[in-house]
């Protein structure tokens, strides 16, 4: 199967796992496309104080479009959130958590090539992590660079906002990037949950990881 054919992610790939995390377990849900894997993609969710989980539709998009590329899609629930121990931790205790489930699938598959994706505080937790660990790709959705301090990336990171967004303006965005250079992609109209628009989100990873 090439690298661009699309697998549907269907509820036979899902697997609901419990990881050992630095504030307890962390549960996790694993869809595996099977052999031959092009990678790891794990995904981070928004803010914990806000509602954001392993389930917000811009996390599963990510996770849907990645798998249909081939990757193992991993999505965890950050401590304090769902069945996942502990309690908030402005993105400390988060970047340990995704380290810990990072550290776990990549032993388990054999450390295929790891992709880090995130979605708003999640994009911001996963330019800690990219500190820490070697990834092949960075993909940052709406990254919520105006409430939390996120450190720089690779030149290739893919950033993706919303031109409308009220939680993270697009002007914030542009700040962050500017002294690094990178490259940003727009989405018209788009707001910050991409109402809409995530055929839109979809299509730009899509395109990219080709």
């Amino acid at each position: 199967m090439s690298k661009t054919e699309s697998r549907p992610m269907s509820p036979s790939t899902l697997e609901r796992l419990v990881i050992a995390g630095p504030a307890g377990n962390l549960e996790t849900d694993i869809n595996d496309p099977g052999k031959p894997r092009r990678g790891i993609a794990l995904i981070a969710h928004p803010n914990p104080v806000q509602g954001g989980t392993k389930d917000n539709k811009v996390v599963t998009t990510l996770a849907k479009t990645l798998f249909g590329l081939g990757y193992v899609a991993v999505r965890p629930n950050f401590r304090g959130v769902g069945a996942s121990a502990g309690t908030f931790d402005e993105g400390n205790g988060e970047t340990e958590d995704l380290l810990a489930v990072a550290n776990h699938v990549l032993a388990r598959y054999d450390h295929l090539p790891l992709l880090l994706a995130g979605f708003s505080f999640g994009a911001f937790v996963q330019t800690r992590v990219a500190q820490t660990l070697t990834a092949e790709r960075l993909i940052l959705v709406g990254p919520a660079v105006n409430r939390f301090s996120a450190a720089a990336v690779p030149a290739d990171t893919l950033v993706v906002h919303g031109e409308v967004d009220d939680v993270v303006p697009l002007a914030d965005v542009m700040n962050w990037a500017r002294p690094q250079n990178l490259p940003l992609v727009v989405v018209p109209g788009g707001e910050h949950f991409f109402h809409g628009r995530l055929h839109i989100l979809a299509s730009i990873v899509q395109r990219h990881c080709a």
